[in-house]
């Protein structure tokens, strides 16, 4: 598609094809990736101990599976509400102007930065939740 516009796609084939192409595949990806980790725990019958942080006095096991699903709900709304709304205005998807394409960097950049900042404790709380370590 990208070869189709006529002398070349030049600098704007990045953000006109590559980023909202990437980007579907992102934030859909984070959306399956939630509701697998929330089927599973349904299907183990553990999801609501997980969601109130083992709160039902449950154990270890339910209060490290339950942070590291509350931030994958974190960053799954990153994705979907902060990063993909603002992406839209950034590569010009959304009419939006000089200063509204500003605000929107900024925001999908400090979103983007969390997510990644939170990716490594959740992580750690996922696999520390099946190995029975204290998170």
């Amino acid at each position: 598609v990208a070869a189709a516009d006529k002398g070349g796609p030049g600098g704007a084939g990045i953000s006109k094809y590559i980023a909202p192409r990437a980007l579907f595949w992102f934030r859909w990806a984070a959306l399956v990736t939630w509701f697998t980790g929330a089927w599973y725990l349904a299907r183990a019958g553990q999801f609501m101990s997980a969601l109130t942080l083992g709160n039902g006095g449950q154990g270890l096991y339910e209060l490290s599976i339950g942070v590291g699903m509350w931030l994958g709900t974190i960053m799954l709304f990153n994705v979907w509400a902060l990063i993909w709304p603002n992406q839209k205005k950034v590569l010009g998807i959304v009419a939006a102007s000089d200063e509204e394409k500003a605000r929107a960097r900024k925001v999908a950049l400090l979103a983007s930065r969390t997510n990644f900042v939170l990716s490594i404790p959740m992580l750690l709380c996922m696999g520390s939740a099946t190995h029975g370590l204290p998170i």
